[in-house]
């Protein structure tokens, strides 16, 4: 008796002092491995080598007390508790990166991970950077928010000569300040075949995101609903998500019919499917945020997803994905863990080759860490008091937008503001005279909503508004185009998961930016997630490994 339970508490603390992997469970019964000894990697950096091997399977055993790992051979369902005098503990079989999340995401978008990239304005997230990602079946939408409707329709071009039928979506902000451009971009998105859109910053439903989703909606021979234009909605409140989760409000589509935009029969449709294919739950995230933690909000809008789907009973329930803070294959696998279908990563794109920054921002966001970070007013929402996060290291943009903000709380036109104060605003911020910087407001907003203009010409108070927003939408260009002086003012939109992924690539080729390639995020973030899901699978099986197994740094 005695002997038999020496022998069990020798498997419940079996110790390779070689690799000090423990395995605390009982061993497989009547499963053995088959295969060559040779084959067996005892030593720890050839065992993690081993377990990064995430197309193959993983057998451990022990032999003569150490514990050793391999991807060849097999399990045999034999009686023979040994083999050659190795002993079989346990086994993990291939896990792809692709098998984390939802796999009707994969399907429905036809593309190779449960990843993409999000939206950055202003065109950062460029053509380049879409179609790099694009020809490996990785999706990523373009910048389209800030961008005047000639830029936007050469980047459709672009984009569409290079990937084919490859996958690639446009980012649709909502801009209550410039509801013409909004409208122009979907007009835009409809006349060139434009048939995924990352909708944004939405509020509310306005008609251009309705008819956007309705008028690609109709029957096929088997007379089911075919959805040819895909919405995936950035959320980060479960008021407006429960706006995209259900179908298209009646009255938006009684007016859009009156217009004769779409159809009874698809406003019959679009009472039917839920206005969003996917949604993204964006939490404290670079640009617009609402600083929500991630484990509090994405958990409760999948439960949201999950309530309205017994309503509805959608033949596809929506999927629910991830943004905000995934910057390493940590981040990412709690998302997955916590049942995101995707993830989305948006700030740490920014610093890639392909980005289309300029060199300085790159360097400054390179060198960033997660509380280099803060809120600053935001061009398009100004007027609401509506704020996004910025980078505060090297650029002095947060402050100094704030100070502007603050004079149009105050104040009710340009005239009231203290002569002094003018002075240092023509001096520090504009770097002219007032009168100048409203001529060049003229330009500015006459090449995207003229409209804007006449309001304000009646409106002293939305006149400093215009001013105060030509500055604010200017200084993300200057951070773009890198505009020599104006270094201090650059806008650059930028979340703590910058400092999160400089933070896991400092010892690595990544943390060179000059090396930053977009594919190369992506592929480490999601195999590193694969790897480490690996290994929590194999705690699950009793086997106890030393921390630097848990450690997965990018390597060419």
């Amino acid at each position: 008796m005695l002997f038999i339970i020496n022998i069990l508490l020798n498997y419940l603390n079996t110790k390779s002092i070689k690799n000090q992997i423990k395995f605390s469970a009982l061993p497989s019964k009547n499963i053995v491995w088959i295969g060559s000894e040779d084959e067996i990697a005892f030593d720890s950096q050839d065992i993690k080598s081993k377990l990064l091997n995430l197309d193959k399977a993983c057998y451990f055993v022990i032999k003569n007390g150490l514990i050793g790992v391999t991807n060849e051979g097999d399990l045999d369902t034999c009686n023979n508790a040994q083999s050659q005098g190795i002993e079989t503990l346990t086994a993990t079989y291939p896990l792809l990166p692709q098998q984390l999340g939802d796999s009707s995401f994969l399907d429905f978008h036809k593309v190779k991970y449960p990843y993409m990239t999000g939206a950055m304005a202003h065109g950062i997230a460029s053509e380049e950077l879409v179609i790099a990602l694009g020809k490996e079946n990785i999706l990523s939408s373009f910048g389209a928010a800030g961008l005047i409707p000639n830029r936007i329709e050469k980047a459709i071009h672009n984009i569409q000569n290079a990937l084919h039928n490859k996958p690639y979506c446009f980012n649709l902000i909502h801009s209550p300040s410039e509801s013409a451009i909004e409208k122009a971009t979907v007009d835009l998105y409809l006349k060139f075949g434009v048939t995924t859109v990352e909708a944004s910053a939405f509020l509310y439903l306005t008609p251009n995101i309705v008819y956007y989703r309705a008028v690609g909606l109709n029957l096929n021979s088997e007379n089911q609903i075919e959805i040819k234009n895909k919405v995936i909605a950035k959320i980060s409140r479960r008021d407006v998500a429960k706006k995209f989760l259900e179908p298209a409000p009646e009255k938006i589509l009684k007016q859009l019919v009156s217009q004769g935009l779409i159809t009874e029969l698809q406003a019959r449709l679009a009472s039917q499917v839920p206005m969003a294919d996917d949604i993204t739950v964006e939490a404290d995230s670079g640009g617009h945020t609402d600083n929500r933690p991630l484990v509090c909000l994405l958990p409760s809008i999948i439960a949201l997803r999950d309530e309205i789907q017994a309503k509805y009973d959608y033949e596809t329930p929506v999927r629910v994905g991830a943004a905000g803070g995934i910057a390493t294959p940590e981040s990412a696998l709690a998302a997955f863990m916590m049942g995101a279908a995707y993830v989305v990563t948006g700030s740490i794109n920014q610093s890639s080759l392909e980005a289309a920054a300029s060199e300085h921002t790159k360097k400054l966001l390179a060198q960033a860490e997660m509380t280099d970070v803060m809120m600053a007013p935001a061009a398009d929402m100004f007027e609401m008091g509506v704020k996004l996060q910025v980078l505060k290291r090297g650029t002095m943009f947060g402050m100094r937008s704030q100070k502007l903000f603050d004079f149009y709380t105050n104040y009710n036109s340009i005239e009231e503001i203290p002569k002094l104060e003018r002075e240092k605003l023509e001096k520090q911020i504009f770097k002219r005279s007032l009168e100048l910087a409203w001529q060049d407001t003229v330009t500015y907003f006459n090449q995207r909503d003229p409209q804007q203009i006449i309001r304000a010409e009646k409106n002293p108070k939305r006149k400093m508004a215009l001013i105060f927003r030509w500055y604010l939408g200017l200084s993300s260009n200057w951070s773009n185009t890198g505009e020599n002086g104006r270094e201090l003012d650059y806008q650059i939109w930028c979340g703590p998961a910058m400092g999160a992924f400089n933070n896991w690539v400092k010892d690595s080729y990544l943390a060179d930016p000059n090396n930053r390639n977009v594919l190369d995020i992506a592929y480490h973030i999601m195999n590193g997630a694969a790897y480490l899901y690996r290994l929590q699978n194999l705690k699950l099986q009793g086997i106890t490994m030393p921390i630097q197994y848990f450690q997965y740094y990018p390597a060419r």
